[in-house]
């Protein structure tokens, strides 16, 4: 390790900053939460939706032993597109931003990220019909198509190697803390005449926060040497967010992984740059890391855990009960992720969570299969098992493939690729959330309790491709990350010698 990096802290400075510009992970957080929360509120499914809302309605009246229809209630395409609209302009949105995190800094992106959003949240609180409805989720996408191409490049760059674990998977937390936040609020609002007009609007909050404190945030030594060159004010701020003087084999790192990085390349330029062979291992990370992070099955429980917990017996309040307290346990599983990464290392993690999310998926689905042939429907004792399991579940993923899924992209791609690579996982990821939000209600209508077991077995896949292929990165220097490649059993074999030394590197491929 840099002796530099060796000797910087933890400061007041890079926690206030770092805080400031987690909100963006907030504000993607919240609305995960929300827009769950609200498709099961009566009053939102009869204004918007009212096809959805006769059928659960009717539902409600004639569930018997022997009617399983309560599975395809919500397989509205026009009802998914609610959810998954927001995934199409954030893609796009994350594309543009890699341009503009790259040419004019990490700051811009943030900025913009709030703005977009904060507009989406007004919008969506007043709205008075479908268009306006998914007007307002295409705002939201851009905002967050902004601040997660951003915000974890400005965390993984502003915080020292050795804590780079911690800080970073601060950016899960604060989804975790937007998620919980917005399902107290939807639990508080169910019964409020308009409360749904409460829940969406109040996403303006956390957006307000991010977009005023865009002003006050430093930028970071390596978007100041990437943007403008100048080497004595990376190097002063260098200093001050490290806390030491002793910077100059952090800054020489920097200076040199500058060197290869072309700030006037355009966009075109940029993803082409990703192609070349030695950038093969980190291109494919790009794709994988993203792409298994949406199929762990997170999002039938973060869109739709309060459709689920009421297709298994419990009504309106108590789905949103039971999904407040998976936000709670999945926020809590994410904070002992952050105390624990940069001591047992990202590997460990993603295997303990893996077999974690793997059990308690499996017996969910047993569970249900078991439970409708014994009675037909799901009874109350088998709702409050799954429930249990669903924590379970999500604590296994708030300590791995949560906070991992956004920390691991953030810390392996050189300067030089970073800002396109970085766009090229935020775009995946959109991707994929987008397919599996579409996907899920006529999954869950056709496959039933199978939807787990399908699920769980690409845990399976993902889990051994992490063991097998990836490097752990706890306690490298970012800049020294790229030449762990070379180390490595299967990358090595297909990339050529790093520029980057490889000298005081600590861990192993």
């Amino acid at each position: 390790m840099a002796a530099s990096e060796s000797g910087g802290k933890i400061t007041y400075f890079v926690v206030a900053s770092c805080v400031m510009a987690a909100m963006g992970g907030v504000i993607f957080g919240y609305d995960i939460g929300v827009s769950g929360g609200v498709m099961s509120m009566g009053p939102f499914l009869k204004r918007f939706f009212p096809k959805v809302y006769e059928l659960q309605e009717e539902d409600r009246i004639r569930r018997s032993s022997n009617n399983k229809n309560h599975y395809c209630l919500f397989n509205s395409q026009l009802l998914t597109s609610f959810t998954s609209s927001l995934y199409v302009s954030g893609f796009i949105a994350c594309l543009f931003a890699s341009s503009v995190t790259r040419s004019f800094g990490r700051k811009p992106s943030i900025f913009l990220g709030g703005v977009a959003f904060l507009a989406g949240s007004a919008l969506g609180g007043f709205a008075q019909n479908v268009a306006m409805l998914l007007v307002a989720r295409l705002l939201l996408g851009v905002g967050v198509g902004f601040a997660n191409q951003s915000v974890p490049l400005y965390l993984s760059e502003m915080a020292p190697a050795r804590y780079r674990g911690a800080i970073s998977n601060g950016f899960q937390l604060c989804i975790g803390i937007g998620f919980l936040t917005a399902n107290f609020t939807n639990y508080e609002t169910q019964k409020l005449k308009g409360g749904w007009r409460i829940s969406l609007a109040t996403a303006a909050i956390p957006a307000s926060i991010l977009t005023l404190g865009s002003f006050f945030l430093p930028e970071t030594p390596n978007s100041i040497i990437q943007t403008t060159g100048d080497v004595r004010k990376a190097e002063l701020m260098l200093r001050r967010i490290r806390g030491t003087n002793d910077v100059q084999d952090e800054l020489t790192d920097l200076v040199a992984a500058s060197s290869e990085s072309n700030s006037n390349a355009n966009a075109h330029q940029m993803f082409t740059k990703l192609l070349r062979r030695k950038y093969r291992p980190e291109l494919v990370m790009a794709f994988a890391i993203p792409f298994f992070q949406q199929v762990t099955g997170i999002n039938v429980v973060a869109f739709y855990a309060p459709v689920l917990f009421r297709t298994v017996g419990f009504g309106e309040s108590g789905s949103l009960m039971s999904t407040l307290v998976t936000g709670i346990v999945g926020t809590a599983s994410t904070l002992l992720s952050m105390l624990v990464v940069d001591r047992i290392g990202r590997k460990t993690l993603f295997l303990i969570g893996g077999l974690q999310m793997l059990v308690s998926q499996v017996i969910i689905g047993v569970i249900i299969m078991v439970a409708e042939v014994h009675d037909g429907v799901i009874g109350e004792g088998y709702g409050y098992a799954v429930v249990v399991l669903v924590c379970v579940y999500v604590a296994g993923f708030g300590c791995s493939w949560g906070p991992l899924g956004w920390l691991v992209p953030s810390e392996i791609f050189p300067l030089e690729i970073r800002s396109a690579a970085q766009s090229v996982t935020v775009a995946v990821s959109f991707v994929f959330t987008f397919a599996v939000a579409q996907s899920v209600p006529p999954m869950l209508c056709k496959f039933r309790a199978g939807i787990f077991f399908f699920y769980g077995g690409w845990v399976v896949v993902m889990t051994v491709a992490v063991q097998l292929f990836l490097p752990e990165t706890k306690n490298v220097p970012i800049e020294k990350v790229a030449a762990l490649w070379e180390k490595h059993w299967f990358w090595r074999k297909m990339t050529r010698k790093r520029d980057i030394q490889e000298t005081d590197i600590l861990g192993s491929s």
